[in-house]
């Protein structure tokens, strides 16, 4: 409402009063103001009265204003009793004090922002549900819990809930879609793909094989989407799994088109190895009859080597175990414990945790934390009589250098974590590294250090002699190290033994180049050369022309690659990206690389690198039908996948 104030100056200046100014630039626009009246008090001095209470506050005094915040206040925080008292004889008034409740304007704005413009779409919820479904790994069953459907009827009353028989067919149909999407994706790379199997298993003793797709696209990125799940009957049977595989390929039109297979030792037996190479070689040339099937998961070697060391300790473990769970489960203790460590002035930013003793990692990141706060512990044993559980110092010396080696494996297996996933060049110097210092303490004069790693040592060596002519064909193919980096480390490692071996990879790297070039290269007619020889003529240096063309034609693009100079070494390089700029320059080559690059080491995702039990389906999933679990599992991997491209939302009318 406006105010009826005088017009007049103020006679003791020129200038007009602020009430008077105020209204010269309008109505007061606050919505405040249908509660409040502003009064003169004093002869300078305004406030503004409630009109439904005796409640007054400032206004203005002289040329300064108080503004209208906490008028708002007064009205919205339920402060004003008159309106309360309205509220209260009003049937479905809002209740007092509830914040909006008396600013109808802006309750109003907020109501209708966002709806402005938008029409409900009964097909696009369908679909939003399914994908929800999929990437959280929801129960289908969701759609008839009474507290979801009526959280949904509650944001949205116009929605008709799907049953559960329609939900699985919408999340079926959004996997065929993209599965045609990703096969025709695949249809369309340059190189091969190679395989890996994982095993899962469940409550009901089914075996469920995992087999991922490892490839490098058109513009060199490297992709890695699960192709198929398959439930066996019996995980101990070759034949099933023989079959798992045959049945992906032929699903997938890969069946001369595989360059290796992973697996890992739950799998393997010379009677599964030998059955895949006499099926895969024979469409698969370029597997050098076999030698490329890995019977090894370089994730689940590391994983055994860290388990066989914890095990070696697991006594002392445990006692560190339970002075940890002495401190973290009682929040008395945990105070006197952070206490202590202020009085002591132990500098660490680690805290105490109790491990997840399926995820090894956590084990280690416990006794990592106990051996920077023993001196909490040990000050904690001589003044509490309740503490019973005491580490000597020659255990907590033991865990210390336990830790020092689970350190080596830890960052071994981490490689696996990283993002983008790590083309298989960079393994060769991990392995290398780990192989050293696993070398080196095996012949320790510490008794406890050579007895705690040899036999880990003994196991990696098995591990690696297995496994080093792939990953050294992969480095190989790193422009920075080339065949330098195998020559100076298999001098290193194998001494008077090295030669043979760094021959066989030299040996195995040509083999390979020369598949390739059988597969790429088309001979030249003879009225082709002729005509090539006729064109040379004239100039009187023919001859020479030709001396030098089979002189070039002699070295092969692998020599050439191999004889040039070695890229410095700096951080961030995009190996990748050197070949995909390169690709030109070394046709046939670029190819091989892009295949062997990609070779997987690990069978495992990202997420179960430090598992210690193999991965189990829960009941809900084990209950499902095996291609809706299969569409389940797959479309998630790709919509996480990222670097697939992607289709527009699946038209879900179809399928319901």
């Amino acid at each position: 409402m406006e105010i009826n104030t005088p017009k007049t100056a103020n006679k003791d200046n020129d200038q007009p009063s602020s009430e008077t100014e105020h209204i010269k630039h309008g109505r007061k626009k606050s919505i405040v103001w249908k509660h409040f009246t502003v009064k003169d008090v004093e002869p300078d001095m305004k406030r503004a009265f409630c009109n439904n209470c005796e409640m007054h506050y400032a206004y203005s005094n002289g040329t300064k204003l108080s503004g209208t915040s906490h008028l708002k206040r007064h009205i919205n925080n339920g402060k004003c009793k008159g309106i309360c008292q309205k509220n209260q004889e009003t049937p479905n008034s809002t209740a007092c004090g509830s914040g909006d409740a008396l600013d109808p304007l802006r309750r109003r704005k907020r109501s209708t922002a966002g709806l402005v413009g938008v029409s409900f779409d009964q097909e696009q919820c369908n679909h939003e549900i399914a994908t929800m479904i999929i990437q959280h790994e929801y129960p289908l069953q969701i759609v008839e819990q009474p507290g979801f459907i009526e959280f949904v009827r509650t944001l949205q009353p116009q929605f008709n809930m799907v049953s559960l028989n329609t939900i699985e067919r919408n999340c079926v149909a959004m996997y065929l879609r993209e599965k045609q999407n990703l096969l025709n994706f695949i249809r369309g790379i340059p190189g091969r793909v190679s395989l890996t199997l994982d095993l899962w298993t469940s409550n009901q003793t089914l075996g469920y094989v995992f087999l991922r797709g490892h490839f490098i696209d058109n513009d060199w990125n490297l992709h890695r989407p699960i192709l198929s799940v398959v439930m066996v009957p019996s995980p101990n049977s070759d034949d099933f799994i023989n079959q798992s595989v045959v049945t992906c390929l032929s699903d997938w039109h890969l069946e001369g088109r595989v360059f290796t297979i992973a697996l890992d030792q739950c799998f393997f037996n010379e009677s599964l190895i030998g059955s895949f190479r006499r099926s895969l070689s024979v469409k698969n040339p370029a597997m050098l009859n076999g030698q490329l099937i890995s019977g090894n998961c370089y994730v689940r070697v590391i994983s055994r080597l860290a388990q066989d060391a914890l095990w070696t300790m697991k006594d002392t473990i445990v006692k560190v175990r339970e002075s940890v769970k002495y401190v973290k489960t009682s929040e008395y203790h945990e105070e006197k414990f952070i206490e202590l460590k202020r009085q002591l002035q132990v500098h660490t930013e680690k805290d105490l945790l109790i491990d997840d003793q399926t995820k090894w990692n956590t084990t280690y990141y416990m006794l990592v934390a106990a051996c920077e706060l023993k001196d909490i512990f040990a000050y904690w044993d001589t003044s509490n009589f309740d503490y019973i559980i005491t580490l000597s110092i020659d255990e907590w010396k033991q865990v210390e250098t336990l830790c020092t080696y689970l350190k080596y494996l830890f960052d071994a297996a981490n490689i696996v974590t990283r993002q983008p996933y790590p083309t298989t060049n960079a393994f060769f110097s991990e392995l290398s590294k780990l192989q050293v210092h696993l070398t080196h303490a095996a012949m320790s004069q510490d008794p406890f250090i050579r007895n705690l790693i040899r036999p880990l040592q003994e196991k990696f060596d098995k591990y690696w002699k297995e496994s080093c002519l792939i990953l050294a064909t992969a480095v190989a193919m790193d422009p920075r190290f080339k065949m330098k980096l195998v020559e100076f480390t298999f001098s290193r490692l194998f001494c008077e033994k090295a030669e043979p071996l760094i021959r066989a990879v030299d040996k195995g790297l040509h083999e390979l180049f020369t598949e390739y070039e059988g597969m790429t290269k088309t001979p030249m007619s003879q009225e082709g050369s002729f005509e090539a020889s006729f064109l040379l003529a004239g100039d009187g240096l023919s001859d020479f022309e030709i001396y030098i063309s089979e002189i070039t034609s002699q070295q092969s693009e692998l020599d050439q690659y191999l004889e040039e100079s070695l890229l410095p070494r700096v951080p961030e390089f995009n190996i990748l990206s050197w070949w995909k700029l390169n690709r030109l320059n070394y046709p046939t080559l670029s190819r091989m690389a892009s295949d062997i690059l990609s070779i997987p080491i690990s069978t495992l995702s990202s997420d179960s690198v430090f598992d210690t039990e193999l991965r189990n389906l829960d009941s809900h999933r084990s209950s499902l039908r095996p291609a809706t679990l299969e569409a389940l599992i797959c479309a998630k991997d790709w919509s996480q996948g990222g670097s697939l491209p992607l289709l527009p939302p699946l038209d879900v009318s179809s399928a319901t």
